[in-house]
This record gives structure tokens, sequence and C-alpha cells, in this order.
């Protein structure tokens, strides 16, 4: 399960130029087997080779018959790049490929089942890392479905370690030794599984604290499709990747039974508690006392519809947003007793599917919706008649299935979509038109790109992105979770 160099089917787009870092390049090169490409343009004869002997004498002189380099063939120019941008249609001799040069750190990972939900779970490795070979730690649940010809497959929850994460390596002569040194390792996945019963629709790590140890026991949350919550040890499997085999748990350590059948997409750890929201419209807080994990009774209950997902106050302990398919995001505070959201505004057209919290700006939250707007709103207006967001994208063109702040840029965010895509923004940047002019991407058909200034950076390859993280002790490095696997990488934007 090592990890596969990923040479296709990514798309990038500069913040201030926008300019777009990856093409369709015609014609295809061929592999040959040796890591090395064949020329496309390359001259089927060699280049000829000239006996003195063979000059007659006294015509030595004589410019008409003297070889010189410029009667040689001239290498053929490289194709022309060309923009890329999602619905582009590709001729027939027209392949999408990456461009490495954006991507500091690209790689791809696969498991044996689809992973559809995860969680970056903190290391003993530091903060503010930026050397290669790079190791990432994930947990994750499995949705392996029905196997033809086999019946209904096993679940699990999966601690991964992905490990010699190195430097993208392409052609550029501007490349130190030192950094080619962080090139050559082979990705590796190492993991290890505790069985689960039905499918993990989300999983969420508890937070860890700060410092260099890990929290132990180290708490993850999985809302199984039969609509029990379980609450998992994590350590044990981490410990034992890391060093000698250690005894490992191979059951829950709590179990919450409060949604009965109802299973749910939202999990939310927090310094409250653990929060839990189900198809049923209620939502559920779980909280650790000394004699173990108790549910409280009564749930919250303002919603109409599902809940799609929860997310804390990262100022306010006691308070947190929820999104649902009714449309609304509503904001809440577990000290009131009616159990009933303080605010709420109808934030999109259509189900409310994802929101984030800003933790550098704790009034923004970024909303994201089935019909494929992504909005980021100021939470002190919700109390106002009819707020309006302060951001509002149209980028995408199919339900958003993830969004997520950046862990310490406040301006930047990241999302996905059921379009494939995974889009970097930042609210900072506003239009120049001076510099929009000078620079404007245009398409094959020559015709002007309409590109959002804030886009800072547009991924692609994955089918049916349905997750992703920031790594909060790795800047710029984001994860990605969809039908056929994980994508680590990190771009020049960020």
């Amino acid at each position: 399960m090592a990890s596969k160099k990923r040479t296709a089917d990514t798309a990038e787009l500069s913040n201030k130029a926008q300019a777009v870092g990856q093409e369709t390049a015609r014609p295809q090169t061929k592999d040959d087997g040796m890591g090395e490409f064949e020329d496309a343009w390359e001259d089927e004869i060699e280049d000829e080779v000239v006996d003195e002997d063979m000059i007659p004498e006294g015509d030595e002189d004589e410019d008409v018959d003297e070889f010189t380099p410029a009667m040689e063939d001239e290498e053929a120019p490289a194709p022309k790049k060309q923009t890329y941008l999602p619905g582009t249609k590709f001729a027939a001799d027209e392949q999408l490929v990456a461009d490495n040069s954006v991507y500091p750190c690209l790689h791809q990972m696969s498991y044996a089942w689809p992973c559809l939900s995860f969680d970056v779970l903190k290391d003993t490795g530091g903060t503010d890392r930026s050397s290669f070979p790079e190791t990432v730690w994930v947990v994750t649940g499995t949705q392996a479905g029905e196997v033809p010809g086999q019946g209904r497959a096993k679940d699990e929850v999966v601690v991964m370690r992905m490990s010699g994460l190195s430097r993208t390596q392409y052609d550029d002569d501007s490349e130190d030794e030192e950094d080619n040194d962080e090139v050559d390792e082979d990705a590796k996945l190492d993991f290890l599984t505790i069985p689960h019963v039905g499918a993990v629709n989300r999983i969420r790590a508890a937070p860890a604290p700060a410092g260099g140890a890990l929290p132990d026991p180290y708490h993850a949350a999985t809302f199984s499709e039969t609509g029990k919550v379980h609450i998992w040890d994590v350590k044990p499997l981490i410990d034992t990747l890391s060093g000698p085999s250690k005894p490992r748990q191979k059951t829950p350590v709590h179990t919450i039974n409060a949604h009965g059948r109802n299973e749910g997409y939202a999990v939310e750890w927090g310094q409250s508690g653990l929060l839990t929201g189900d198809v049923a419209s209620k939502i559920f807080l779980t909280t650790l006392t000394p004699t173990g994990f108790s549910t409280a009774d009564k749930p919250y209950t303002s919603h109409t519809s599902s809940i799609e997902d929860l997310q804390w106050s990262p100022a306010e302990p006691t308070v947190f947003a929820s999104a649902s398919a009714d449309r609304t995001v509503r904001v809440w505070d577990v000290r009131s007793k009616g159990r009933k959201s303080a605010v709420n505004v109808t934030a999109h057209d259509q189900d409310v599917n994802v929101i984030s919290w800003n933790k550098n700006v704790d009034y923004l939250l970024v909303s994201g919706g089935d019909e494929g707007g992504v909005k980021v709103w100021d939470l002190r207006m919700f109390g106002k008649a009819k707020p309006t967001p302060v951001a509002h994208f149209t980028w995408h063109t199919a339900p958003i299935t993830s969004v997520e702040w950046h862990p310490t840029d406040p301006s930047v965010f990241a999302a996905s979509g059921s379009d494939d895509q995974v889009t970097l923004w930042d609210l900072s940047v506003e239009q120049d038109d001076d510099e929009a002019s000078r620079n404007q991407a245009t398409g094959p058909d020559g015709k002007p790109l309409d590109v959002p200034p804030q886009l800072l950076f547009v991924h692609q390859g994955q089918k049916d992105v349905k997750e992703i993280h920031w790594h909060p002790q790795v800047p710029g490095m984001v994860l990605s979770t969809a039908s056929d696997g994980f994508n680590v990488f990190k771009t020049i934007s960020c």
C-alpha cells in the first residue's frame, strides 16, 4: 500500500496573477519503464557526423559546403500549455497532467475499502514542520459495503501512519542538492484496525492538549449506520505502530444508544463534551464524568430535519453551531434550560451540509450547501433581520461535502465538493483590475476565464471527495479522502 506519485488530474490557480499551473498537454509522452520519458518530437534520425576527409579539397573555406550547428535540425518546441478548469472538454489527443512545480508534496494513499470520513491525529513530531520526508497519523473508518459473491464485508476503525511523504520531484535546475535529498524516499502506509459494526458515517478524534505528549486515553468517536455512537481508545494502536506491540482493546470503551436506530453524520468533540446529531433532527451531549461517559436524557430540538454537521465555538466552550437539511445554521448554548437554539439563519437554498468555525476570528463561520455554494458568515449579524453572508462563492457545481478553516491563517479555508474538486480560498485577496487585465487566464478557446480572485488553488484527481482536513502540525498540508483513497499534498499557495 505504498504511495503512488500522481501524474494526472490535478489543477492549480495562483492567487494574484491567476496563472494556472495545471495544463492539458499534447501529445502524451510514453513511459519507457525506467522512469524516463521519450521525447515525442525526437528526431527520427541521428545527428549527422561529418568526416573532414570527405570534404573535397579546396572547399574547406567555402561557406556553402561548411557544416555548422545551425544546419542541424532544431529541437521541436514544447507543446503550449493550456489553462484547465473543471468542465473543460478534452480533445482526443489531450490529457490532464499534474504540474509538480506547484506541489512541494503530493502523494496518494489507498486502502482496501473506502474510508469516507477521517480525522488527523496529533503526533509527537513537533509543530510548524517544514522538512521532508514527513509522517502523518490519521484515524478513519470504512464503508466496505457488499462484496460480489461474498456478502457484506466487515467494517473497521483504522489507525494509519503515512510515512516517507517526500518532496515532489520535478525537473527544475534551481533545486539544490539538499532539496533533492528529500525526494527519493518511497511513501509507506502502516495501519492497525478495530472491528466496527456497521459502516462508519463520521469519525472524530478528541482534541489533544498542547505539548509533546499524546493524550492517554486518546478517544475517537464513530457514528455508525446502525444509529449507535461508539467511543474508542486509539492510543494502544498508536503505541504499537510506534514501537513494541501492546494489548489492544477490540471493543469500544463506551457506546451511546440515545439516538435509537437513527443514524447520523454529525460528531464533534469540545471542552464541554461530545456532540452527536442524527437524521431525526436530534442533538445529544455526552460528557465525561469521574465514573465514565454520560449522555443527557433530553436532546436539543430546534431543527426540523437531519443534523448534518456540528461545531463548538473556539472562544466560548458552552456554545456550539449546527447545520441541518432544513437549510438553517443555528447557534446554541448548552447552559440554556430550554434546549432551543439562541439564533439562526436560513443559510442556503438547499441542505446545509457542512460548517466550520474560524479558530482565529471567533465570529466567522463558513458553510457549504447542497446547491454547491460556499458562504462566509459574520455570527454577530445572526440576531438581526435577514443577515447576509460576507462572502458567497459559487465555483463548485455540485454539493459541498467538507469545509475547514486554516488552523493559523484566519483568512484561508478549504472546501471540497461532489464535483471532484478540492479548492483553497483566501478572503484577504481583493480584485486588482489592472493586474487582472494583464494576467487574465484564458481557456482553450481564447476566452477569459471567470476565476474569483479569492480562489487560490484547485486540486483534482480524486473521485467523489468526501472530507478534507488541514494538518495542524504541518503548515499548509491538506489531507483529503474520497471513494478512491487519500490524497496528501502541500501547495505553493499556502
